[in-house]
């Protein structure tokens, strides 16, 4: 018999009590033995739960009982739950988690820890919620030379931005109904500034090409300067704005990632994942291009993928030498400005002599239209060129005032 602790009794915490008790006979057969949860670890009391017996307040109790075996960290944040896994790994304890922060900032780390003292660290829920990613890469990907993952990696703002594109509903109106709807946080900075998108793609960006990733390193943009303007330009260009995380490798090795606003093609792979829905493309030399789509949260979606990772260990009978990444001192990700794409300008001045300065600096522009443009206000899309050549433009714009810039991306 497998004996597990839960850390935290939160969302996703209750869910993973929740899925092992309900689904325990589909389980433990999967599993090859059976898993009981010995202990759940949280600061709150919970009289009416059928379960209640379980919980206890010291988290030594768990480090220091040799029964259990397999620990799911799910509290979230950096403190405790870093010493808190750490010590795990370190008393011969895996851990199974989905706190992506913890896994953007500590992963290799963790990762290295976990491979001295032969036990695992796994993070499938970290990462798409009950989407399947990390395991296909670790694993099913293995054999490709991965050039490029890219994704709608958060529900909130894809909601927000579902919401602005069908129904013209402003950004402010948006976030607040996706509150009312228990999508969106009472603070809901982490998820409209791209904070969570970038832990996520830093995730997935480690793993695809072997050196960690720290959040620091990418540049983030979120959605909040967004307004319904853009999204009619958009549409004008036969596109739709979605929330985008990206990492590339170039041709020397190191990467470029980002988080930030772009408008894809509506005919793109990613441009119809609408509502809390995520989807994640992976870029092989072998396979070509592989979307991955679904639930990117929820309580049960996500909990799903952390009994996944229970039922794995279970079955293992050492460290997983497959998902692994080296540490980095950041070197490894270069500046993002040196990726070429489009970009959609949207400027405000005297039209006549705006358009002179448009020609001058941007040549051949593709002019934008939509219902109720002013007079002085002109969108394009501009030819493909680095970041750094959009800004030497811009910058010889004489009279003009720039209200709006969105990448225009390809997939």
């Amino acid at each position: 018999m497998v004996k597990v602790a839960v850390l935290g009794h939160g969302t996703v915490g209750s869910g993973v009590v929740e899925l092992l008790l309900k689904n325990k006979k589909s389980i433990e057969s999967r599993a090859g033995q059976e898993i009981e949860v010995k202990y759940i670890l949280d600061l709150r009391d919970f009289p009416d739960s059928p379960y209640q017996d379980k919980f206890i307040k010291d988290f030594n109790i768990i480090l220091q009982d040799p029964e259990i075996s397999i620990v799911a960290e799910v509290m979230g944040g950096l403190s405790p739950a870093f010493d808190y896994v750490r010590s795990l790994l370190e008393s011969g304890k895996s851990v199974v988690t989905s706190n992506k922060e913890l896994v953007a900032a500590k992963g290799a780390q963790l990762l290295k820890t976990a491979n001295q003292h032969n036990v695992n660290f796994f993070f499938e829920a970290s990462v798409g919620g009950g989407i399947p990613i990390i395991r296909p890469m670790h694993q099913c990907l293995a054999a490709n030379e991965i050039s490029e993952v890219a994704g709608i990696l958060n529900g909130t703002t894809n909601f927000i931005l579902t919401k602005m594109i069908e129904e013209q509903m402003p950004f402010d109106q948006a976030l607040q109904l996706a509150q009312q709807l228990g999508y969106a946080e009472r603070d809901p900075s982490a998820d409209v500034e791209g904070h969570d998108a970038c832990r996520k793609i830093c995730i997935l960006a480690s793993l695809a090409f072997g050196k960690h990733v720290y959040p620091h390193t990418v540049h983030t943009e979120g959605i909040s300067r967004l307004s319904l303007d853009d999204v009619a330009y958009a549409d004008s260009f036969d596109g739709v704005i979605k929330l985008i995380g990206r990492a590339r490798r170039l041709p020397g090795g190191k990467i470029v990632a980002a988080v930030y606003p772009a408008i894809l093609s509506k005919h793109s792979q990613l441009a119809n994942i609408n509502d809390v829905f995520n989807g994640i493309l992976i870029r092989g030399d072998a396979t070509g291009d592989v979307v991955f789509y679904g639930r990117g949260a929820g309580k049960l979606p996500t909990a799903s993928a952390v009994v996944a990772d229970i039922i794995d260990i279970t079955k293992a009978n050492c460290t997983s030498k497959s998902l692994s990444w080296e540490d980095s001192s950041g070197d490894n990700v270069e500046d993002y400005k040196l990726s070429p794409s489009r970009f959609y300008l949207k400027l405000q001045g005297d039209p006549a002599e705006a358009r002179k300065q448009i020609a001058r600096c941007f040549g051949d522009a593709e002019y934008l239209a939509r219902p109720g443009q002013p007079a002085d206000e002109l969108a394009f899309v501009t030819e493909e060129m680095t970041e750094h050549e959009l800004d030497r433009r811009l910058e010889e714009l004489q009279g003009v005032q720039l209200k709006s810039m969105i990448r225009v991306l390809d997939y």
